[in-house]
């Protein structure tokens, strides 16, 4: 969920406005977004929004958000297309302005001067940005890694990026991923071959493919294996049948070839048909899940191969882990990175993170990107390779730049907003924190009908979620018997006071639950009159 500021002589930039998907910690919710206080506070001071790429963890907030920053946006193509139908969807085209920028010259925002400068990553249009200012340049890099063979788009040469660091950078913002890997990530061109050999390899199988959607390049790759290994192609995604049309709109996958259906690609022969899914991050409602479950038009038997042209984005290891599992059972073969050389990441291991540093020569390097351990561990790579200041940051710092020391100088609100049905809310409010609270320990309801005194008639239990089968009806008699005998020591106003009658009957129900099955449920308290 990346949403960079930066401020220059009281005007902000933001860079990216992006989401991630919701994990068990926050229950019924699908969407979390970085909490934006800090600049809507300031909002009259915000000059626009300049997108790097387009995928959703720099893009996914945008339809949420933009419209009540009520600034301008910036994208390149591809960006601005899969940006566009996001706002259309949410009705906002009309609303929020959306300036795609086709080329690659500077274009001013207040004071920062901005340009895109191609890098490649896992995905069309990857940028850095290159930001001046009046006190310096800023590199931006955004989600990137060197590749000799990209397949799509022409990133930055060597010399380009050398050329960049003659002109002076002040400090160098850079992705920190995969700084643990010492080696290079590898280029799609290496994938295409992997992939072709091991589609190859499978004759008379039928088989399917799951990646990123936005990953442009594996696409292009995937419809000249097809070619060339003898099979159709058949995609199977809402998100994939998006990319592909926007892709096509600015020019790339110009030789993808014709698609067919689903019912087309289960008639034919099992080895004549390349199907290439969503799914592969293990998504309940995606393609390949549902196809695991055996609840998908396509169909897969004993022998065909399912290919993981992706990796497993930490947290994803159990739902992808449930899905290789399912096919395995039903004897179909699963290939994955680890056995094949059919995916590379869109991030830099330690030798293009030192390339870099080498082109650009930058004063100060700001880690970003990835858990402290590998901010920490860049801004060591970094100070070995002979930068002069690193400068480690957590979410809501104020770092200064220039002029003066770089360093952190204050800290800001921040945190995590949750999409929880229609509602933007705090990711740690009572909504969900109580969520977890009766996920794990059920919930008990006592209901107290007019003036208890000692009449247990008047109060009724109902136990939800507790490990209680055999057991509960006793509970339920016990857990009345205590309520009442709990209201009726009450003395004096308290007898009366309703809040204290609650209270009372609160706490004796669940000590009743405690003694019964070592919870501590949530417990309601209804009062009612009669």
């Amino acid at each position: 969920m990346n949403v960079n500021l930066y401020g220059c002589d009281g005007k902000w930039l933001m860079v990216d406005l992006g989401m991630t998907f919701s994990g068990n910690e926050y229950p019924g919710v699908d969407l979390v977004f970085a909490d934006l206080a800090f600049i809507e506070e300031r909002r009259k001071d915000l000059l626009g929004i300049v997108l790097t790429h387009a995928h959703e963890d720099h893009i996914g907030a945008v339809p949420y958000f933009a419209a009540d920053l009520g600034v301008p946006l910036y994208a390149t193509p591809f960006t601005a297309k899969l940006v566009a139908a996001k706002l259309d969807e949410a009705g906002l085209l009309d609303t929020v302005e959306l300036i795609e920028i086709d080329h690659l010259d500077r274009f001013a925002i207040g004071p920062f001067g901005i340009r895109y400068v191609p890098l490649a990553h896992s995905i069309a249009e990857g940028n850095a940005l290159l930001i001046d200012t009046p006190y310096g340049n800023i590199f931006h890099t955004g989600d990137w890694k060197l590749d000799e063979e990209p397949l799509i788009g022409q990133p930055a040469t060597p010399d380009q990026l050398r050329e960049i660091g003659d002109d002076g950078v002040l400090a160098l913002v850079c992705d920190s991923t995969n700084v643990f890997n010492p080696e290079a990530s590898g280029s799609e061109g290496e994938v295409a071959r992997g992939l072709a050999a091991e589609v190859a390899r499978h004759k008379g199988k039928r088989v399917l493919v799951t990646t990123f959607a936005s990953n442009v390049a594996r696409l292009h790759t995937l419809g000249k294996v097809a070619k060339a290994t003898g099979r159709q192609l058949c995609v199977s995604g809402r998100s994939l049948d998006r990319i592909i049309a926007s892709a096509k709109t600015c020019g790339y996958l110009k030789e993808l070839p014709d698609l067919i259906d689903v019912d087309t690609a289960m008639d034919l022969p099992r080895g004549e048909v390349l199907i290439l899914a969503t799914g592969g991050q293990g998504e309940p409602r995606a393609a390949l899940a549902r196809i695991a479950d055996d609840n998908h038009p396509i169909k897969l038997e004993k022998g065909d191969v399912v290919l993981f042209s992706s990796r497993q984005i930490p947290g994803n290891e159990i739902a992808i882990g449930r899905i290789q599992n399912q096919l395995a059972a039903q004897g179909v073969t699963v290939v994955t990175d680890r056995q094949s050389y059919i995916h590379v990441s869109g991030h830099p291991g330690r030798p293009e993170l030192e390339k870099l540093y080498d082109w650009l020569r930058p004063d100060i390097l700001v880690p970003v990107h990835g858990e402290v351990r590998h901010m920490r561990e860049q801004g060591r790579v970094g100070k070995a390779k002979g930068i002069r200041h690193i400068v480690n940051q957590v979410n809501g710092d104020l770092v200064r730049l220039a002029p003066g020391r770089p360093g952190r100088f204050d800290s800001v609100q921040n945190g995590r907003l949750v999409l929880d049905g229609d509602i933007i809310a705090p990711a740690d409010g009572e909504a969900v924190v109580m969520r977890r609270r009766l996920a794990h320990s059920g919930v008990v309801v006592v209901a107290l009908a007019g003036h208890i005194g000692a009449k247990s008639g008047r109060v009724r239990v109902e136990g939800i979620g507790l490990p209680l089968v055999e057991d509960y009806d006793t509970f339920v008699e016990e857990a009345i018997g205590d309520v009442v005998r709990a209201i009726g020591k009450l003395k004096g106003k308290d007898a009366r006071d309703s809040d204290a009658i609650s209270e009372a009957a609160r706490l004796a129900a669940r000590r009743a639950a405690l003694r019964w099955c070592g919870k501590k449920p949530q417990v309601k308290v209804l009062m009612m009159e009669g």
